[in-house]
């Protein structure tokens, strides 16, 4: 029996970022490739506890769970990996990340030392967020 580790708990994650626009600019076509599309664009002070703009990223016709947030500063060793289904869904987003203006991390591959099917890409996005497309499945069959 395969062991499914495509699920999780995370609802949905917000992720500051400095400039708003160059960030939807940059993961609008990055994470298109992999079937995330933009959502919902929220504007400055819509609620009184949201003071900045919001962009909310997600499953078409289910619901948005990847929000940038105007304004804000990146963390140090910022890490957001996305669960695709295919080998070659990760080297769509790779490759698409690299022409948005990403710098190439690690190049797709297994990386056995988290287990024997993890196949994942890696790239640093244009504000230092280290990003990954990751399949946990064995698709070369």
């Amino acid at each position: 029996m395969t062991l499914d580790r495509s699920g999780s708990r995370i609802d949905h994650l917000n992720v500051a970022v400095p400039d708003l626009a160059a960030a939807v600019a940059f993961y609008e076509p990055v994470l298109a490739s992999i079937g995330i599309t933009k959502m919902l664009q929220i504007p400055p002070n819509a609620t009184p506890n949201q003071p900045t703009a919001m962009t909310g990223f997600g499953l078409a016709e289910v619901k948005p769970y990847f929000w940038l947030i105007d304004g804000g500063t990146v963390g140090t060793n910022m890490h957001v990996a996305f669960t695709v289904d295919t080998r070659e869904d990760v080297a769509a987003f790779h490759d698409a990340a690299l022409k948005a203006g990403a710098t190439e991390l690690l190049a797709p591959a297994v990386h056995p030392e988290y287990h024997d099917d993890y196949y994942g890409g890696f790239v640093l996005d244009p504000h230092g967020i280290n990003l990954e497309a990751v399949c946990h499945k064995d698709t070369t069959d």
